[in-house]
């Protein structure tokens, strides 16, 4: 008899959670829709990190074919700029500097399989901020690199949302932006 009340409860917070988690909004990410145009795209990005492996994997994920490279119908993701830096916030006692700020710049454009401009150059800025510790040197690092990582995975995900605005919306795009690929 406990056994059923206790299996009963179990399934009635179970329940209540998915309810509270539809209730508040929460939905599954799903994967980018992206434009018929871009189904075989080559990828080409200035400078190294994980930002080429984790833009590969989320379009292989919507169902895209990332192609070795580039050629006729297969559309072109350039990345001429993706660089971190990092800035001084605030010091403290003695000019020690206590928070800083790790900043991410992206920059891209994208034409389709045709060879016309999708996305004329975009830039993405984000960046996260955190507290120095003199005395956790090692530690410090180690959060830089989760930092930047984090930064990586919001950054693929903001360019998943303009291929997929651009896809949704056929942005116009200048003669002159046109001409120019």
């Amino acid at each position: 008899m406990r056994a059923l009340k206790a299996r009963h409860l179990f399934h009635a917070s179970l329940l209540l959670s998915v309810l509270a988690l539809g209730a508040c909004g929460f939905h599954l990410r799903e994967s980018a829709a992206l434009p018929a145009s871009m189904q075989h795209v080559h990828i080409t990005v200035n400078g190294g990190g994980d930002l080429p492996r984790m833009l590969t994997r989320a379009l292989r994920d919507a169902g895209v074919s990332v192609e070795d490279n580039s050629g006729p119908g297969v559309a072109e993701l350039r990345v001429p700029v993706a660089a971190f830096s990092t800035d001084t916030l605030s010091a403290g006692g003695y000019v020690r500097i206590t928070e800083y700020a790790v900043r991410y710049q992206v920059q891209f454009n994208v034409t389709d399989a045709s060879g016309r401009t999708l996305l004329p150059d975009q830039r993405i800025n984000m960046s996260r901020e955190y507290s120095y510790d003199a005395a956790n040197s090692v530690g410090n690092a180690s959060q830089v690199e989760e930092i930047q990582r984090s930064l990586n995975d919001d950054m693929v995900q903001a360019i998943l949302f303009r291929l997929q605005a651009a896809g949704k919306h056929q942005l116009a795009v200048p003669a002159a932006a046109a001409s120019t690929h």
